[in-house]
């Protein structure tokens, strides 16, 4: 049996349908204020549903019994509820998780984090915590790395609006960034279950190309026959924004932003000789949003 903590998010609820799919048994975590038509269509994909929370460990103990590997996905930084912050959840919950994993003796960790920043914030410094728990903690692991996903950092969310031609670019726009979608991610937290290769890693993950956000934004002009209005946030505004944040939150969103405005750029040649798949490329993206 698998678990994945974070089903109902977008990356978690792909990666249950993904095991789904390859007949791999499946229980998902969901909260008690989860969204029912979330856990509902989890439920139909053959999804066994078991009631919990990072921040309650008792939760998490029931939850990894009989469970062979686990796939954590969970953040507080989309799906925040009351009581959710960077050191309850990303801190404090996936180190937690990792306890009762072991505790209940689970062969197999796979935990998504993301790359270094180039700046520090409580999000980046969670997660390099956690990485290094789950690296002591004798249990095989993978950590996947995964670049900026293309479905949220090229969405209206966070002012790209391809329906109205406008891009808000984070510092010059000209720094490339390797976009990798969501959908490939999944396919790599499954694929790391079963391949050696994987064991005890940490991976970086990228797409098939560097674009920089310019870049990006001529190939949605391209497709879409017009020309984009975009508007600049300097690396000197991010800055200042970090700086003045009044919650970890805050801070760890600009760093974020930080980080992605001064790129990005991951080879995946390599990697790819160990997991041979086909990744989707930022022009197949914009092509179905258009």
């Amino acid at each position: 049996m698998n678990l994945v903590v974070g089903a109902t998010g977008l990356l978690g609820s792909e990666i249950c349908q993904l095991l789904v799919t390859e007949g791999k048994p499946v229980r998902g975590l969901v909260r008690p204020t989860s969204d029912p038509t979330k856990v509902e269509r989890l439920q139909g994909l053959g999804v066994e549903s078991v009631c919990g929370d990072l921040k309650e460990r008792a939760s998490l103990d029931n939850a990894c019994q009989g469970i062979e590997a686990v796939i954590s996905t969970a953040s507080a930084t989309l799906s925040r509820q009351e009581g959710d912050s960077i050191q309850s959840v990303d801190r404090e919950g996936q180190l937690g998780l990792i306890d009762a994993a072991l505790a209940a003796g689970v062969q197999r960790f796979v935990l998504v984090s993301f790359p270094d920043m180039g700046v520090e914030f409580p999000l980046q410094s969670a997660k390099r915590e956690v990485e290094l728990h789950l690296r002591e903690s004798g249990m095989t692991y993978t950590i996947l790395q995964p670049s900026f996903f293309m479905e949220v950092w090229l969405s209206a969310a966070l002012g790209f609006d391809a329906s109205n031609a406008t891009a808000q670019i984070y510092g010059s726009g000209q720094n490339k960034i390797s976009w990798i979608s969501y959908q490939d991610v999944a396919k790599f937290a499954v694929a790391s279950l079963a391949n050696p290769l994987a064991e005890n890693a940490v991976i970086e993950l990228g797409g098939p190309e560097a674009l920089s956000p310019l870049e990006v934004v001529r190939i949605f002009e391209e497709l879409q026959g017009k020309a984009f209005k975009t508007q600049k946030v300097s690396e000197e505004q991010l800055q200042a924004q970090k700086e003045g944040a009044t919650d970890s939150l805050q801070e760890s969103f600009a760093g974020l932003m930080l980080g992605f405005a001064q790129g990005n750029v991951i080879d995946m040649r390599e990697v790819l000789e160990r997991f041979p798949m086909q990744l989707r490329s930022v022009k197949e993206y914009a092509q179905k949003m258009v």
